[in-house]
């Protein structure tokens, strides 16, 4: 399937708000002989580091693949590791509770490194989204997007019935 400029919704518009056409970026839908799905791209001028669909058994090297296309970024080392953290957490989350697969979306601004995770499933519940509480000592699960608020300077969900886009944002250093 061909992109497209118009803007596809998948339940609220936090994400189009946040990284839509007027903000300098291009939504786009899946690729020719599979399902359209939303998913945020660079702007035209920043071209991506990493594009790619994942599934359940390419988790190590997406982390991997992401390390990688950052070792350059001027991030201190922490931050690096942290973003990349946080990048998993999202990634683990889309093959354990989003039907097993989706795409990553990675790019550099002057300002910032961005990633955005699509996936089609049923959406995230409430209770984990926005932001989460920490979660109990002796809850199992849940703290996969809690991370992602902790280690990134900025976490955005656009979640529904139909899939889940979460953009991760990492300040670069001045």
């Amino acid at each position: 399937m061909a992109a497209t400029k118009a803007s596809h919704s998948v339940g609220c518009t936090s994400v189009e708000d946040t990284y839509g056409p007027a903000r300098g970026h291009d939504l786009r839908a899946g690729t020719e002989g599979e399902p359209a799905r939303t998913a945020l791209a660079a702007p035209a001028e920043m071209p991506s580091l990493l594009d790619r669909r994942f599934g359940r058994d390419e988790i190590t090297i997406v982390r991997h693949q992401v390390s990688d296309r950052l070792s350059r970024a001027p991030l201190p080392d922490d931050r690096l590791q942290g973003f990349v953290l946080a990048v998993n957490e999202v990634i683990t989350n889309v093959v354990l509770h989003a039907g097993g697969d989706g795409r990553l979306v990675l790019w550099l601004t002057e300002g910032s490194v961005w990633c955005t995770v699509t996936d089609s499933g049923p959406g995230i519940p409430d209770r984990y989204v926005e932001p989460p509480e920490v979660p109990e000592a002796y809850d199992v699960g849940g703290r996969g997007i809690w991370l992602a608020h902790q280690l990134c300077d900025e976490v955005t969900v656009a979640t529904g019935p139909i899939g889940t886009t979460v953009g991760l944002r990492m300040l670069l250093p001045r």
